[in-house]
């Protein structure tokens, strides 16, 4: 009877246990044992979450969790660290992907080197030209643009083409300026064309002066072009990405783009900014945003001027490295009013490269009759990277959105101020102060000009220095731990109208996150630059594991 007694207490248990776990909710993935930095507006932190359709559907303890939802894929985080998916506010991701083909110069340490390296790359180039991408002369012993002389030595036949870093000048040889019909007379709006003491042709082209040579590349081959913006998105994934803002996309890659998303093959979050030709924005501009599924269009990417390291900037005053020249701007501001017409007309956001005190000055202006003062169309500037002091106001009095990159003020630091001199540097790379403007800043990499990393764009932020124990550089202006995460979260996706879906780990958002084994907020500096991605989740998808 006793047996008989314990036998029905025991079934009766099972019988509660399993009624229990039928009455739980289903979700898609649950993560359990973590540390869950929401980035909420009161920085809740939590232990675990629930996952449905894509979405989050609950956050809370790990006994909570468990004890309201069941699923078949539970990730035990193992007391590691979870935040909102990064979105990268200013990067080139389909550029990236498509030029990867191409012969990479990035870690080049002079131009003999850029030589061996090109040389040894063209033994296996198909191709009958080579395509460079990468060479910063501000990294080299001697720190003057190079010549085409040895290209036209070794390659008297074959066009060559090596971009800098920045993509605001690049190294040609003379059958490419042959090609493109580009002579010492020759004048370009918008560029300049290096030439020698002698009047002779250097190979040295910047910002417009390039498009003539630009136009001699071919297309890649459809089913190469997506190889490669598939393994950009891989890149992508497993240093932490789930979105980016892919600056300056012309029509044909858009259409590309539009069929990858709908047929699944591209899954990363992806705001596209429209390229300023004539040929995308009457493919694109009238019809004002749209929006794919994870694909989104919501503005158009204005240039004002060039790079500082190719003394593109356009400057109030002259280079203190280079009396008699202040850069220049790309543009008449005939044009650069016509596109802020049409942005204004049909609903885009105006997204302008600026990088000079006077081009800043310039667009800051140009911007103000269209904002008319606060308002919520959320126009940025990108990199506001050299900003009168003067000017820095008009960020707050316009809700001017400043998109920058924190990697570019610590890869600068070793001769920003070789071209700008001591006074200016006041306004330069000021990010803390463009914040107290604005309230938010949108943080990015400018990816392939600087690496993909978020965890770098964290850590220069707020330490200003790019290695561990690196003198910090204007400390001043760095940002705090937590405007930092922001800057590459909820703040990212304010400035492109996503906020409402994604950039914080909320219920009914976007279920885009990464796992890592670091806390930001609390780990040691010398710590931070060796955090590891483990987790990448894209709409509640793990896209990698480590």
């Amino acid at each position: 009877m006793k047996r008989l007694g314990l036998f029905i207490f025991f079934l009766f248990q099972i019988n509660w246990v399993v009624a229990k776990e039928k009455q739980k909710q289903d979700a898609d993935l649950i993560i359990v044992n973590g540390t869950i930095y929401t980035v909420d507006a009161k920085w809740h932190v939590y232990n675990a979450m629930a996952i449905k359709d894509g979405k989050i559907e609950a956050l809370g303890s790990t006994k909570k969790i468990l004890g309201h939802y069941k699923s078949s894929t539970i990730i035990d985080a193992d007391k590691k660290f979870v935040y909102p998916g990064f979105i990268d506010a200013h990067c080139h991701f389909s550029g990236y992907g498509l030029d990867k083909y191409k012969c990479e110069l990035e870690h080049t340490t002079s131009f003999n080197d850029v030589i061996k390296t090109i040389v040894a790359y063209d033994k296996n180039n198909p191709l009958d030209w080579i395509y460079g991408r990468g060479w910063d002369q501000n990294k080299w012993p001697v720190k003057e643009f190079p010549r085409k002389d040895s290209l036209d030595l070794l390659f008297p036949d074959k066009a060559i083409i090596l971009q800098r870093i920045d993509g605001h000048a690049l190294l040609c040889n003379q059958k490419a300026l042959d090609m493109a019909k580009i002579t010492k007379t020759t004048k370009i709006d918008g560029g300049i064309i290096e030439k020698d003491s002698n009047g002779n042709l250097t190979g040295i082209l910047v910002d417009n002066a390039m498009d003539p040579i630009e136009k001699l590349i071919t297309p890649l081959p459809k089913e190469k072009a997506i190889q490669h913006l598939v393994e950009a998105q891989n890149d992508c994934y497993a240093d932490g990405l789930t979105g980016v803002v892919d600056c300056g996309v012309g029509a044909k890659t858009i259409s590309l783009l539009q069929e990858l998303y709908a047929n699944g093959t591209l899954t990363i979050s992806n705001t596209l900014l429209l390229s300023d030709d004539s040929e995308t924005l009457r493919a694109y501009a009238t019809a004002g945003p749209q929006k794919f599924g994870q694909l989104k269009i919501t503005g158009i990417k204005l240039y004002a001027d060039g790079a500082l390291g190719s003394r593109g900037a356009c400057l109030k005053q002259d280079y203190t490295d280079r009396p008699g020249q202040r850069g220049l701007m790309l543009f008449p501001i005939k044009h650069l009013k016509g596109i802020a017409d049409t942005a204004l007309r049909f609903g885009w956001q105006l997204c302008t490269h600026a990088i000079g005190d006077s081009a800043n000055s310039i667009m800051l202006k140009l911007y103000m009759p269209y904002l008319g003062g606060k308002n919520d169309m959320r126009w940025r500037i990108e990199h506001a990277q050299i900003v009168d002091p003067e000017d820095q106001k008009y960020f707050g009095q316009y809700s001017v959105v400043p998109s920058v990159q924190p990697t570019h003020a610590t890869s600068d630091a070793p001769w920003a101020e070789t071209r700008l001199g001591k006074k200016r540097m006041v306004g330069a790379y000021a990010y803390n102060d463009l914040l107290k403007q604005t309230g938010y800043i949108a943080l990015g990499t400018d990816f392939p000009v600087e690496e993909i990393s978020p965890i770098a764009t964290y850590y220069t932020a707020v330490y200003r220095t790019n290695k561990t124990k690196g003198k910090p550089f204007q400390p001043e202006n760095a940002l705090s731990k937590k405007d930092a995460l922001r800057g590459m979260t909820i703040w990212t996706a304010k400035s492109v109208f996503l906020d409402t879906e994604k950039g914080s780990l909320e219920p009914g958002k976007d279920a885009d996150i990464v796992i890592l084994d670091t806390d930001l907020l609390k780990e040691k500096q010398e710590n931070i630059l060796k955090a590891k991605v483990i987790y990448t989740l894209v709409t509640g998808k793990i896209v990698f594991r480590h």
